[in-house]
């Protein structure tokens, strides 16, 4: 059987959006990712070592949850109530659950909640620390260090958008992580309300975490994810000027990474991808996809479509037999590969049929020969 293979390149760019340029951000460093591909779609100074402030708390939670049950209480050092900046006021002596502190520590940024939960775990912020920088390793955020468990600035204290988005990914794994991220309030012991920092849980739809972070040094900085039509993009922003700027920014990165993507029918079911010569006499066969394909895919990597049949195919054929197939490459790899099946049955003619078809041929022959 001669086969025919047949190149193609899928029509998948939308007018406008393969070729929209990337959104112009002010900020020391980003980056823009696929959350299930690990796809590197945008990024600027990503390695570049710098304080991430709060988002440093991350870590503080995950190492927590390592090695803590939800329901352990804690008790409120005097080192933990003294730490200043972003706090929800805990007094010595005080006891909360390493629940409530979580939920401080992630939706309020809370230092002293952070503080007091490596208090709890590590025994001394010291040992807590050197927790962290153990699973900072374990995870290979090769550009990051910790200095302390709450992110405020303080010398050997940074990271990068690489590692922060690596940071987050994993993070959000973690069921309680991504369950608390998610929430803009929060009521805990004490009758206290927490209030999330994260402004675009509330602007961006589809966004469902993950942590904001600002210092002086740090700037305005914030690590996101966002959900649409199947697709999860993570979007880290270190050193915006303003809250707002980051926002906005941030928004536009997500923006941008979603729009990377279409859900496409790449195979199309009782599509003819190929017709073959049938013997006999017969009407040409043709062929089709036995299955659709529907997928997502980046609309900036073109596609080739690749269709192997036969020529001439032999009879009798069933209807749905296969018969070649068809693929899909997204540069040197495979991505789809579908059957091609006989749109119909084509019986093979007895010896009668046959010998009237060969007679029927040779005077044709004849009669041209002739004239």
């Amino acid at each position: 059987m001669k086969l025919r293979l047949t190149l193609a390149a899928l029509a998948l760019f939308l007018v406008g959006a393969a070729t929209a340029s990337p959104p112009r951000v002010t900020a020391h460093a980003y980056l823009v990712q696929n959350g299930t591909t690990g796809d590197v779609l945008l990024a600027s100074r990503a390695r570049a070592k710098l304080p991430i402030a709060s988002i440093t708390k991350l870590m503080t939670v995950l190492v927590t949850l390592q090695h803590a049950r939800l329901s352990d209480v804690v008790a409120i050092s005097g080192r933990a109530a003294q730490v200043g900046e972003s706090s929800i006021n805990l007094r010595p002596g005080e006891r909360l659950t390493v629940h409530d502190l979580v939920e401080a520590a992630l939706i309020q940024s809370a230092n002293d909640a952070a503080v007091a939960l490596a208090e709890q775990v590590g025994g001394s912020q010291a040992r807590f620390v050197a927790m962290m920088n153990a699973e900072a390793r374990k995870l290979r955020l090769r550009d990051t260090h910790f200095a302390n468990p709450d992110g405020l600035d303080a010398p050997g204290h940074y990271s990068s958008a690489h590692d922060v988005t690596r940071l987050a990914r994993i993070a959000m794994r973690n069921k309680v992580i991504r369950s608390v991220v998610g929430h803009t309030t929060a009521t805990i012991a004490g009758g206290r309300t927490l209030t999330t920092w994260n402004d675009l849980l509330s602007r961006f739809p589809g966004l469902f975490g993950v942590k904001t972070g600002h210092t002086g040094a740090a700037g305005w900085s914030e690590v996101a994810a966002a959900r649409a039509n199947g697709v999860t993009i993570y979007a880290t922003l270190l050193g915006g000027a303003t809250r707002e700027g980051r926002n906005g920014d941030l928004a536009a990165l997500l923006a941008w990474g979603l729009a990377r993507y279409r859900t496409v029918d790449l195979v199309k079911r009782q599509r003819v991808y190929a017709t073959a010569k049938a013997p006999y006499g017969r009407k040409a066969l043709a062929l089709v996809a036995a299955a659709p394909d529907r997928r997502i895919v980046r609309i900036d990597r073109p596609l080739v479509e690749q269709v192997v049949a036969p020529s001439v195919v032999s009879l009798p054929v069933r209807k749905g037999e296969r018969i070649g197939e068809v693929r899909i490459y997204a540069g040197h790899r495979l991505i789809v590969r579908r059957p091609l099946v006989a749109s119909r049955a084509i019986e093979k003619p007895g010896l009668i049929g046959r010998s009237e078809w060969y007679l029927g041929k040779a005077a044709h022959h004849a009669w041209g020969w002739i004239s």
